[in-house]
């Protein structure tokens, strides 16, 4: 066995241990351990990955060597290697770029805790990412869920803590039928890793048994984990828990968590059920009409909202919508597409959320469409980086949601049956993009008049001006530390550059996403 084939089991490791060592570390100490973790890990996925390239096949990892079924087993491949090199990167700058809001808005003694969450987030998307085992998955999804509960309350806020309360609901919900499916499965199988769990599945469905109780399982793990990610209708959670948390917890929770639990689903579908059998139960086409529902009514309920970072929220229901959509095709091209987009809008949602912090900070942190008129110019950085994400979510060529919108555009001529409404849900759905990701853009760079510029259009709004809450302490700490060294810039530039990658260089992406999904069978 190659030393590189250790890797993903030390970096599920590395993340946990981090989390354990921060909690006897001071704020500061914790974050750089956070940062050091993240980037290390990222690195060991990127030699995965390579590994993988080259060999051309993925590989199993036996924990303590030990065999089925007593065993617990990783598994890695292109397609594993490629996700945690994205989920990495995207949080290693999420936390770089609220790093300056997280140690205003977080108790100073409380703020090791932020990035002992930060760690188990990490720890768990690894997990999500190259487990072959399915309980071992059930706990990650656990660690996740309360990880993420951690990243909203930490600020200790009205909004924040009913936010919390709400995602731990709707999450253990989910959990709890994630949990119901995978207790039938293992009684019908006998089996918890993913690829004994396939072969039983293959003997019963030729053998014929067990048909209702295969469409249970295969129902309770699809809603599941499909409230988890906060698929429509079981979207209510996210408006508040992506809005009222600290920028870099949005970011990550936004970008990230929803994601793992798709990957999960995707793995299950390949690995465990059998596509040809999850096709064959109409399960799928299930996830392909809520996923339409989703591209709509997401982008509708962006269009209503008077709060921005509500708004930004609103959109990630609609572009889960398309994730759900381009799996409920049914077909590796829409598979494909759906992976593609995961990655999408993982880079451009942090991208949203952490430029959006940039344009509240000079509009007085007000987060309404008036008080955010001519801020593109008061924080140029921030402009530029917000309007890159909204033409990519709009889907703008050379940035990857254009990319993402053409390969689903492609993948449904492929589907007939589906042909007609996915063309038309991607047409009505960009139109609705627009509508409310440029009406946002052309604020930002509309030049305030006499009236809007006195006292409105400057983060140094009078005292009486300022919103409930918002102290100018804290906002001049904040800009204080950006005069150190602004890792806010850092951020938003490399966010830019990930989404330009991913959408000038889509090919090879694109063939790497195909070729593990071959993998996964």
């Amino acid at each position: 066995m190659s030393f590189v084939q250790n890797f993903p089991f030390f970096s599920i490791i590395a993340a946990m241990f981090s989390g354990i060592l921060s909690s006897v570390l001071d704020g500061r100490k914790a974050r750089n351990l956070s940062l050091l973790v993240i980037a290390v890990t990222t690195g060991m996925s990127v030699m995965v990955l390579g590994f993988c390239m080259r060999t051309g096949e993925s590989y199993t990892y036996m924990m303590g060597h030990f065999p089925a079924p007593w065993g617990n087993e990783i598994r890695a491949g292109v397609l594993e290697g490629l996700t945690a090199v994205m989920f990495g990167l995207v949080m290693f700058f999420a936390v770089i770029g609220g790093m300056d809001h997280t140690a205003v808005d977080v108790e100073e003694s409380k703020q090791n805790l932020f990035y002992i969450m930060i760690d188990l987030m990490l720890s768990s998307l690894l997990a999500l990412i190259y487990t072959n085992d399915l309980f071992t998955a059930y706990v990650f999804v656990e660690i996740n869920t309360i990880a993420g509960c951690g990243l909203i309350m930490i600020r200790q806020v009205g909004r924040s803590l009913s936010s919390a309360i709400r995602y731990m609901i709707m999450s253990q919900l989910g959990s709890g039928l994630f949990l119901i499916g995978l207790s039938l499965l293992y009684d019908v199988t006998g089996h918890l890793l993913m690829s004994p769990a396939k072969e039983a599945v293959a003997v019963i469905e030729a053998a014929g048994l067990y048909a209702v109780p295969m469409l249970v399982i295969m129902a309770v793990i699809s809603v599941g984990l499909a409230i988890k990610s906060g698929l429509y209708p079981f979207h209510y959670w996210i408006p508040d828990t992506y809005g009222y948390a600290t920028p870099t917890a949005s970011a990550i929770l936004s970008g990230l968590v929803s994601k793992g639990y798709i990957f999960l689903l995707i793995k299950i579908f390949y690995r465990v059920l059998g596509q040809e059998n999850v096709i064959a139960s109409q399960m799928i086409n299930v996830l392909f009409v809520f996923g339409l529902a989703g591209m709509l009514m997401g982008s509708v309920h962006a269009i209503l909202e008077k709060d921005t970072r509500r708004m930004i929220a609103y959109s990630s229901v609609a572009q889960i919508g398309y994730i759900y959509m381009g799996i409920g095709l049914g077909t590796q091209a829409g598979m494909v597409a759906a992976v593609f987009h995961m990655f999408t809008h993982s880079a451009t949602k942090a991208l949203l959320f952490i430029s959006a912090v940039g344009l509240y900070e000079v509009s007085g942190d007000r987060k309404d469409y008036r008080s955010l008129i001519g801020a593109g110019y008061r924080n140029s950085l921030a402009g530029i980086g917000f309007a890159v994400g909204a033409l990519s979510m709009v889907g703008f060529p050379m940035l990857s949601g254009f990319i993402s919108k053409l390969l689903f555009a492609t993948s449904a001529l492929q589907s007939p049956h589906k042909m007609l409404p996915t063309v038309i849900a991607l047409a009505v759905s960009t139109v609705l993009n627009a509508v409310y990701f440029l009406r946002l853009v052309i604020t930002l760079y509309t030049i305030p008049s006499g009236e809007e510029n006195e006292g409105e259009s400057t983060s140094a709004l009078p005292e009486k001006q300022k919103p409930e809450g918002i102290k100018e302490s804290r906002e001049k700490q904040i800009v204080l530390k950006r005069q150190r060294f602004s890792k806010f810039r850092l951020a938003v530039v490399s966010y830019i550059l990930l989404n330009l990658v991913l959408g000038l260089y889509s090919q090879p992406i694109v063939a790497a996403i195909g070729k593990g999904l071959s993998m996964f069978d």
